[in-house]
């Protein structure tokens, strides 16, 4: 027993110092584990007695970390996620029982396309499960999520630059023309694209995009009418008027109304990937395989038409 709980403190020491070196404050690593101040003041304390380093040092209202623990920062996650996928184990999961919630982040057009999907299959296979799903911020999408534990699942256009990130490809879209049935022409030349005023998605406002570097290399510009944050929003104004919108085809054809329909773009565009990413702690977790199994079937099933 006096070995098994000496090697318990420290792994808490460790994962502690993990999360302080992480947030940076002794009030943001203490939220993190669910840890009162006093008590994380008082872990503190003890990493530095260990380690004859200060490790933090206050810096007017902030906290700043020393040398020294700037050159173990990266070592210390390595070893508190090697040491939780050790000592997690690789049991299978039963979805009919499993009680847990899981925390996706992407952005509006996924979460349209695959929460559609997937109600039926947790409804039905899982009714203990609950899929929190978050859209992206006003900065995007945040990898260091994953790291501190905050999300469990992120969707993206990118692969994680992270080393403990791990990531699947699991869709790969293409930009089309999203318009009406009875335009009078359909928006496939330059022409015609540029011609008709466009609606814009952006979760940050802006009313550019790749498609207007692409219009640049043409040395074309466009009328942009509306810039609105989601793609719900873009089909109902699309909808109304004779106006268009870009959008991924594949993730936005379910959602078009019987009025509208996709056309293709003027000249092929680059391939839009859909990078599932996690933290490399959850590569054990029986239940984190199988939801992400779960996602990847999904997005996957678009691709094949199902």
């Amino acid at each position: 027993m006096g070995s098994i709980t000496w090697v318990h403190l420290d792994l808490n020491l460790l994962v502690t110092l993990d999360a302080l070196l992480d947030e940076g404050s002794v009030t943001a690593a203490a939220e993190r584990l669910y840890l009162t101040q006093p008590a994380m003041s008082r872990a503190l304390g003890r990493i530095r007695r260990a380690t004859g380093d200060q490790i933090l040092v206050r810096s007017g209202r902030t906290m700043l970390p020393t040398p020294y623990a700037e050159q173990i920062r990266d070592e210390v996650h390595q070893l508190v996620t090697r040491a939780q996928a050790v000592l997690t184990p690789a049991t299978e999961v039963d979805p009919a029982t499993l009680e847990r919630t899981f925390t996706l982040q992407c952005n509006d057009v996924v979460i349209e396309a695959l929460t559609t999907r997937l109600a039926a299959d947790l409804a039905q296979v899982a009714p203990g499960v609950c899929l929190r799903v978050l859209s992206e911020t006003d900065a995007g999408v945040d990898e260091y999520e994953l790291r501190r534990g905050r999300i469990d699942f992120q969707i993206t256009n990118v692969v994680p630059t992270h080393a403990d990130a791990r990531s699947t490809t699991v869709l790969t879209d293409e930009l089309a023309v999203i318009g009406r049935r009875d335009l009078p022409q359909a928006p496939s030349s330059w022409g015609v694209f540029t011609a008709l005023p466009h609606v814009v998605i952006s979760r940050r406002g802006s009313g550019n995009n790749r498609v207007d570097d692409l219009l640049k290399a043409h040395k074309l510009s466009r009328k942009v009418a509306f810039t609105v944050p989601t793609l719900a929003l873009a089909l109902r104004i699309v909808a109304a008027h004779e106006l268009i919108t870009v959008a991924p085809r594949l993730l936005t054809e379910h959602a078009l109304p019987p009025s509208l329909r996709s056309y293709p773009m003027p000249e092929p565009t680059s391939p839009i990937p859909a990078v599932l990413a996690w933290h490399a702690r959850h590569d054990r977790d029986a239940a984190h395989r199988w939801l992400r199994s779960l996602i990847a079937d999904a997005l996957g099933a678009i691709t094949r038409g199902a």
